[in-house]
């Protein structure tokens, strides 16, 4: 009998945990370790060479005391800046979750589609890239929060969070007049991994129906969604 693989699934916070679930899913015999580096959190606060020179060294550390065969970076600031470095940098494949832009602009029937990420991730050249190869023709909205990964990192440790601090950071996602505008934002993606701890509530707040891209939805097995070695 073969040996379980052993998976690591890295992220800036708890927010992976929602990346974790899927993939003991799809894999329930493997052996996962999980890393939250809390005490960096949130990365979307950080410029690109401090989350480089963070990431790097202490996914080397990671991988030298648990000795895994397969890394996910369950971030999706992690992810678009860091990839390639990591694969130059160790012999082993990586996964990593980036925006869901291309499932979201095929699946849009106004066309009009937001992506809600860090501000790290909504400015990165990679993200930017995904839209030129894969919005299809639709209108893509970036909108990057400063604050939604933070609240969500706190209503999963059980402090309250306020409607109206959700509902602000929201709010910037809605493009048109109103659920009969044929114009209006139809389909938003979760660009983070912390956001679906919250997607009850997003969904509540909304100001109209819209189509959530989950990134749990679009587990490190799917291409459109993640990048692997």
């Amino acid at each position: 009998m073969s040996t379980p693989p052993t998976i690591l699934v890295f992220d800036s916070g708890l927010g992976g945990l929602t990346v974790l679930r899927e993939i003991v899913r799809a894999r329930p015999d493997a052996h996962f370790v999980y890393v939250a580096d809390d005490a960096f959190f949130p990365y979307g606060h950080h410029t690109e060479d401090e989350i480089i020179a963070r990431v790097v060294p202490l996914v080397g550390e990671l991988i030298g005391a648990h000795a895994p065969d397969l890394v996910v970076i369950a971030c999706n600031t992690a992810s678009t800046l860091v990839m390639s470095h990591l694969r130059d940098a160790y012999p082993l494949p990586f996964v990593g979750t980036v925006p869901a832009i291309k499932p979201a602009c095929a699946s849009s029937k106004t066309r009009r589609v937001s992506v809600l990420g860090t501000r790290g991730t909504v400015k990165r050249e990679y993200t930017r890239k995904l839209i030129s190869d894969f919005a299809q023709g639709c209108e893509v909205t970036l909108v990057g929060s400063g604050e939604l990964a933070s609240l969500a990192e706190a209503a999963l440790s059980g402090l309250q969070v306020r409607d109206e601090d959700i509902a602000a950071e929201l709010a910037p996602c809605f493009i048109g007049d109103g659920a009969s505008d044929p114009a209006r934002t139809d389909t938003i993606v979760l660009a983070c991994t912390h956001y679906p701890l919250l997607l009850e509530r997003l969904r509540r707040l909304a100001p109209w129906p819209v189509d959530w891209i989950d990134p749990r939805r679009r587990s490190p097995a799917a291409s459109p969604t993640c990048s692997a070695r």
